[in-house]
């Protein structure tokens, strides 16, 4: 079946650097929109230099973290302190639909782009801004990472165990997150331009993205003034029978939150006597008992290995899963099957969408991650010529 691209025909100028901003721009280029990335004359985005574990791709401006949402990009140098650089970003976004940047609002009030500027200038522009912060406040021109957003927000002090101490993420979740909110926000504005034919301005903020990943627990504490706690890999449903839970070798997680999946773990793991167990044949008695039923789990799991418990209790309807390296996950046949990997026309094997529309096979990007400037000499001519 063909791939849906409901953003064919749009332009997207992708002024952004580093993770978040250049990712939403790639996301937004899988569906169909033809993304210019603006950079500078000079450096360009500094991610292609750092990042990953390729010290040579890095050295040469292609570093593996530029090259994960480089792919489907045209690439123009410019100089926006100049006039003619100044024009040139202006001829483009008379000509786009959509400008994404992830600069603070200090940065371009000094170019003259902020947001009025653009709004007064280019009314049919879709400006989506992404800031650490967000607009207004205190910290509106605070810089920031993934790494400061999770420690802000409190995704950090709510990770790890009381033994280990506030932790991060293993991977950047907080630029990524982001990334799909502003596509989201991005969608959104485009459909309601259909209806007013007027531009809008995005605001949005990885703070609050950050604290939007944490939502059940943000509720819980407002309801109850209940601060979260470091539960390590408990799961945060705080069921009895759920989280992980070795095995003779490797690590099950384990998500028995309804009575439905208690019943069938105890058939799977051949302990049926456990539903007429006074200390675990009801939910509330299996929460006092706690730490006794997670002993006995152990003790049932580890008489095989989570890679033959796995197919086992998924079979019996307990959502589980064994714990996997990113690599094995990638190989996995899920993965596989629905072509999240794709190959760019250089070689590079990149990350896709997270999701498919009508029936879509994958979503390859158009073309290789371009070098700083590439086609700077081809865009420029189309603005003069245009």
């Amino acid at each position: 079946m063909s791939n849906s691209h409901p953003f064919g025909g749009l332009l997207v100028v992708d002024f952004t650097h580093v993770l978040a901003g250049p990712a939403c721009a790639y996301y937004l280029g899988l569906l169909g929109a033809d993304v210019i990335k603006v950079e500078s004359v000079t450096k360009g985005d500094a991610i292609r230099h750092r990042g990953g574990t390729d010290a040579e791709g890095a050295k040469a401006g292609m570093s593996t973290s530029y090259l994960t949402q480089g792919a489907g990009k045209r690439s123009v140098a410019l100089d926006l302190e100049t006039a003619e650089g100044l024009d040139y970003f202006h001829r483009l976004l008379e000509r786009a639909d959509v400008l994404v940047e992830n600069h603070v609002p200090a940065t371009l009030e000094k170019l003259g782009i902020d947001e009025s500027a653009l709004a007064a200038r280019h009314p049919h522009l879709i400006h989506c801004a992404m800031t650490g912060y967000g607009r207004h406040g205190p910290q509106q021109n605070t810089a920031a990472y993934d790494v400061n957003i999770q420690a802000s927000c409190g995704l950090m002090e709510a990770t790890g165990t009381t033994e280990s101490g506030p932790v991060r993420t293993g991977a950047p979740v907080l630029d990524y997150s982001t990334a799909l909110a502003a596509s989201f926000a991005v969608s959104a504005a485009l459909y309601e331009r259909k209806s007013t034919g007027q531009g809008n301005f995005i605001d949005v903020s990885m703070l609050e993205t950050g604290l939007s990943l944490m939502s059940s627990s943000v509720t819980d504490y407002l309801k109850t003034g209940n601060v979260p706690q470091r539960r390590g890999n408990l799961a945060n449903s705080r069921s009895p029978g759920a989280g992980s839970f070795p095995c003779k070798t490797g690590v099950m997680s384990l998500g028995v939150n309804e009575e439905s999946h208690f019943v069938s773990l105890a058939g799977a793991l051949g302990r049926d006597d456990w539903l007429t167990d006074s200390r675990y044949a009801q939910r509330q008695d299996r929460k006092t008992h706690a730490a006794q039923l997670a002993g006995e789990i152990e003790t049932a799991l580890a008489a095989k290995t989570a890679e033959e418990w796995e197919p086992v209790l998924q079979s019996a309807g307990v959502p589980s899963a064994r714990l996997r390296s990113m690599p094995e996950a990638l190989e996995s046949a899920q993965v596989t099957t629905r072509g999240y990997v794709q190959t760019t026309a250089d070689g590079t094997r990149v990350p896709t969408l997270p999701f498919r529309l009508g029936g879509a096979v994958s979503y390859q990007p158009v073309c290789a991650a371009p070098v700083k400037g590439q086609d700077t000499a081809e865009i420029l001519q189309w603005l003069d010529e245009s």
